[in-house]
């Protein structure tokens, strides 16, 4: 692998650090910064509700989705809202509303509430018409790694062969599934695909969610942290990177 598809690499891995790489999302009510695995610590622990409801895995809405507004009581309400690049829309008679890295149900919730004072007990239906495809990553000892689209129910199994399946070099026994854990950290699960295939035993074929990332390395990996911050990925996973 040359040093510019290690930095290709690099580049897929930061995906994984949230659903859109350009997006600046905040962490959850109830999230803390978590400390270093290594030294004995681990991270600072959130609220559970909160968590599932931040990481279920609903789609987040990101600046340039268009999305349509239908008020069935009052249409003259009706309205076509395009997410600005700071991530606001535009609505008529309210102004301005924070729409980015909300799932649908929450940006209905505010809109509803946003037009309270004007409205009695306002109803309304929020559609995406224009939105980025969900996907994951897959980079290392693929044969096609980068981003793949992400339709229906797909497994991490699924997920390396729609990257093509492995090269030769690859080390089955210590694939990487590195995923979201909080707005600082990312968890790493090490999946030991070739034991999954010998036992024909697929509990741990995670179904995967949008932003995550397969890693299949080169090297055997001797010790996995289960979780990483996001800016030293790159740092963690070079060595198991091949260059020149």
């Amino acid at each position: 692998m040359t040093r510019r598809m290690a930095v290709g690499v690099a580049i897929c891995l930061s995906c994984a650090s949230s659903l859109r790489a350009q997006e600046k999302q905040s962490p959850p009510a109830g999230a803390h910064d978590a400390a270093a695995v290594d030294g004995g610590q681990v991270p600072a622990p959130i609220d559970p509700t909160t968590f599932e409801q931040w990481a279920s895995g609903r789609y987040r809405i990101t600046p340039s989705d268009v999305i349509e507004l239908k008020f069935p009581y009052v249409p003259e309400f009706d309205q076509v809202v395009t997410v600005q690049p700071d991530g606001y829309v535009a609505l008529r008679g309210v102004g301005d509303l924070r729409a980015q890295s909300r799932s649908v149900p929450e940006l209905r919730q505010l809109i509803e509430e946003a037009y309270a004072p004007i409205l009695r007990d306002p109803v309304v239906t929020v559609v995406l018409k224009e939105f980025e495809k969900p996907y994951f990553v897959a980079s290392g000892q693929v044969k096609n790694p980068g981003r793949v689209e992400l339709r229906g129910t797909v497994t991490l199994t699924q997920g390396i062969a729609l990257a093509g399946g492995t090269t030769d070099a690859a080390q089955h026994s210590q694939v990487l599934l590195l995923r979201r854990y909080s707005a600082e950290m990312v968890e790493v699960k090490q999946i030991d695909v070739k034991k999954m295939y010998a036992k024909k035993n697929l509990s741990e074929d995670y179904v995967l969610r949008p932003g995550d990332t397969i890693f299949v390395p080169k090297n055997a990996i001797s010790k996995i942290t289960p979780y990483l911050p996001i800016a030293g990925m790159f740092v963690y996973l070079t060595p198991f990177l091949r260059l020149p």
